[in-house]
């Protein structure tokens, strides 16, 4: 059935940024055919008419940087920085986790981003039960980039989520071979963060996802411990150690990243690498406040993403909005980041960081 919107201000995402007063949309099999104009007249017999008049309709959120895997850990974890907050909560969470509890944190997440207008995302499942966070999804009907979690080395991995380097890259390859283009679905090789993962891994996943066509998302430079313990071990920032392992580029999406190294700005931008800020984690976690107005005046393109709903209590979109268009204020003054501008990185930013621009 043709569904027709009728009488919104249609917000555009295209490259005028075109602002429709009062438009008709006209949407036919999963896809918008047309926008204003004769959208109407367009409309087969028996279509859904939506009466929108005084309302806004702006393009789906996408978020690129989520774990559906954690939406039941909600308010456990809280009063901690990221490394304890990892190793005694969210770790033994996920290890605990069989295939029914995933299915069940993966609905109870899409439920919650749908109903907030999120309408695609980018997501770290745990090392285990990926399947079923996919399978949820094709049962919704929600646009799903994601992939598991790779963890083969560090210390404090409960016995659950510690993998074999063979293992889990051979179980990543089978996943997106089983998932990757069935639908909305696309694959992301997610090699967890530097310190869960061995260099052979490092060494390999980048090479392995782009065989096979797939995303790489992972996170880095997110906290000040973090980033010392990646230097203690490589003599490199984190960035730094992404890219010698090859995993900086336009089909790379980095969370976080609020403590660059010296000269890592540059390396993201030359390299078209996606950084994906989450405003309410990064508080949540006392991690910092990332260099946004920065990246974005660089040239690098920035997403949004409410993280996992444990470092967040929540996965709003128009929160994480809200968030990144203050945060900035005080250091970089009131016009800082522009209402437009944290649209975009909420929308269109989301969709390059995951591959898909040129379709949503």
């Amino acid at each position: 059935m043709d569904q027709l919107i009728r009488g919104a201000v249609v917000v555009t995402m295209d490259p005028a940024r075109t602002i429709h007063p009062g438009a008709d949309v006209l949407l036919r099999d999963g896809a918008i055919v047309a926008v204003g104009g004769d959208a109407a007249a367009q409309a087969l017999p028996g279509a859904l008419v939506i009466e929108a008049a005084g309302k806004a309709l702006i393009p789906g959120l996408v978020q690129a940087h989520v774990h559906l895997c954690q939406t039941l850990f909600r308010n456990l974890a809280d009063g901690l920085e990221l490394l304890d907050w990892l190793r005694l909560r969210i770790w033994p969470l996920e290890a605990a986790h069989d295939e029914r509890t995933i299915a069940i944190s993966a609905r109870l997440g899409i439920a919650e981003l749908v109903r907030g207008g999120t309408t695609a995302i980018l997501d770290m499942g745990t090392v285990r039960h990926t399947d079923a966070i996919f399978a949820v999804a094709e049962e919704a009907g929600f646009r799903l980039t994601g992939g598991k979690a790779h963890m083969d080395h560090g210390d404090g991995l409960p016995r659950g989520l510690r993998e074999e380097t063979g293992a889990s890259l051979a179980e990543g390859e089978a996943l997106c071979r089983r998932w990757h283009g069935r639908g909305l679905a696309r694959y992301a090789f997610a090699p967890r963060f530097v310190l869960s993962c061995s260099d052979g891994l490092l060494a390999e996943v980048g090479q392995l996802a782009r065989s096979l066509g797939a995303r790489l998302h992972t996170h880095a430079s997110e906290n000040r411990g973090e980033g010392a313990a990646v230097r203690a071990r490589f003599g490199l920032e984190n960035v730094a150690v992404l890219h010698r392992f090859g995993l900086t580029g336009a089909d790379v999406a980095l969370a976080h990243c609020v403590w660059p190294g010296e000269g890592e700005r540059d390396l993201l931008r030359a390299t078209g690498t996606h950084v994906v800020h989450c405003p309410s984690s990064n508080l949540k976690l006392a991690s910092g406040i990332a260099p946004i107005p920065e990246y974005l005046e660089a040239g690098i393109n920035v997403a949004l993403g409410a993280d996992g709903a444990p470092c967040n209590n929540g996965l709003d979109g128009f929160l994480e909005m809200r968030l990144a268009a203050l945060l900035h204020k005080p250091r970089r003054g009131p016009a800082a980041m522009p209402g437009a501008r944290v649209l975009e990185m909420a929308t269109l930013g989301g969709a390059r960081a995951l591959g898909l621009d040129h379709v949503i």
